[in-house]
């Protein structure tokens, strides 16, 4: 067995030569996989037993009781839809600029987007309490509702992210096609297939990058759209504090906040778990880090702007659900917000000497907390205090919805992990080719020092 792992990485090592680090996580499973894997599927398992005792027993396990009927569910699903977007758009707007840079994190990135969305839909599924319900979208939807907007939206995403993922790989597929040794077959046959008889040809090349360009074009408004139409969700009521206009900037702005520092975790996590030091420097972490400043910034701009008019405009009904944010049952969740969205990330990302790989992580955990919970009191406090004259409460979650939310997340952890043990998680294919545009550039420049 040793001899063969053995040959294995010195075949792999003659085909990509100093970037053949980037197969073994493919070809080679370590105890560390299997420990997480069964941790993960623990979660898993107890967020399926809660989700049953939901169906066996209804809705009435969950703390959505009067005046709440969107709960965690609703908060996990705009949260996890927002994570998505910062994945293609980071992305694709980084290849229209044509940002180099870019090359080592584009395939983590756009991986986060297609598993986010999906995990994300899950949670309206659950939030149903009847899931076969889900039928009558098809068969009694109309079109004058957010709601079938939303779904027509989320399902154009999906299909339009996972091409924007997929077309990309079809290069590395084609590496992993002919470089696998012959044992593993079935592996052999998979990439085979996926990589559509790639050849890596003048011709197809050229073909290859013409459609990333197109794609990269047309998935930004597609991804701007999407969490535009999950803002009107709400702000197409006349809820206290949500029938806003400021709420389609406001959502898009948070979603790629949050994305982007869902992306610093996770390339920090497969930067230590597969010793991808010399690929996912510090250069890209202090780059993607001044974008999350700026993004800092303009949240803090759309949440003043936000509280500032609804304050203004003095309304009873949205007044008794500002001053619950403020002061009243909410005020933990809402500070929390203000502290791990704007203070924590400002002070660390604004100054140089803390605006290190550490302190940028630290700053991406805060900002993950501090979306979810504006998630929370975007949603929570409105219900809580509706227009109409009917008992009020506070929302308090259940250990059911808890465990749910546990294994979402899980689920989403572990389609990632899976797939950095199927395809590269980084591009080989765009790291050599950024290599050879690096050299080119290089020797014009001495060229053009030489004497005539």
């Amino acid at each position: 067995m040793k001899e063969s792992k053995s040959d294995d990485r010195k075949k792999i090592r003659e085909y990509l030569k100093e970037d053949a680090r980037l197969v073994y996580p493919v070809i080679e499973t370590g105890t560390g996989f299997y420990i997480t894997l069964s941790v993960l599927l623990s979660f898993i398992l107890l967020a399926l037993y809660a989700f049953f005792t939901q169906i066996y027993y209804g809705l009435g396990v969950t703390g959505m009781n009067r005046p709440s009927y969107w709960g965690i569910y609703i908060v996990n699903f705009v949260f996890f839809i927002g994570i998505s977007h910062a994945g293609t758009l980071i992305s694709a707007i980084l290849r229209v600029c044509n940002a180099e840079w870019r090359r080592p994190i584009t395939r983590s990135a756009e991986v986060i987007t297609v598993m986010v969305i999906s995990f994300g839909a899950i949670n309206v599924i659950i939030d149903m309490g009847r899931p076969d319900r889900l039928l009558n979208i098809f068969s009694h939807g109309r079109f004058q509702s957010p709601l079938l907007w939303d779904v027509c939206s989320i399902t154009t995403y999906l299909i339009a992210s996972t091409i924007y993922l997929y077309i990309p790989m079809i290069p590395d597929i084609a590496i992993l096609r002919d470089i696998l040794p012959e044992r593993m077959k079935l592996r052999r046959f998979f990439y085979r297939v996926l990589a559509l008889g790639y050849r890596d040809t003048g011709k197809q090349r050229h073909l290859l990058e013409k459609i990333i360009s197109i794609l990269a074009v047309v998935v930004i408004p597609i991804a701007i759209s999407v969490h535009t139409v999950i803002s009107w969700i709400f702000a197409m009521t006349i809820q206290p504090m949500w029938h806003s206009t400021i709420f389609g900037p406001y959502f898009v702005v948070g979603a790629i906040y949050s994305g982007i520092a869902a992306i610093m975790i996770a390339m920090t996590i497969i930067r230590k778990a597969y010793h991808l030091e010399d690929y996912l420097k510090p250069v890209h972490y202090n780059n993607l880090a001044l974008i999350l400043l700026a993004m800092t910034c303009l949240w803090f701009y759309f949440t003043f702007a936000e509280y500032l008019t609804a304050f203004y405009g003095n309304e009873p009904h949205e007044m008794d659900v500002f001053w619950m944010k403020f002061s009243g049952a909410y005020w933990p969740h809402f500070w929390g917000m203000v502290l791990c969205c704007f203070v924590i990330p400002f002070i660390i990302l604004a100054r140089k000497a803390t605006r290190t790989i550490t302190g940028i992580n630290i700053a991406s955990v805060a900002i993950l907390i501090g979306m979810w919970l504006e998630r929370y009191i975007i949603i929570a406090p409105t219900l809580a205090n509706p227009r109409m004259p009917i008992p009020r409460g506070t929302y308090i979650p259940t250990w059911v919805e808890w465990s749910i939310f546990l294994g979402v997340l899980s689920g989403f952890i572990l389609t990632y992990l899976l797939f950095t043990k199927l395809f590269p998680i980084i591009s080989i294919w765009e790291i050599k080719e950024g290599r050879e545009c690096s050299v080119k550039e290089t020797s014009k420049r001495v060229e053009s020092y030489l004497p005539d």
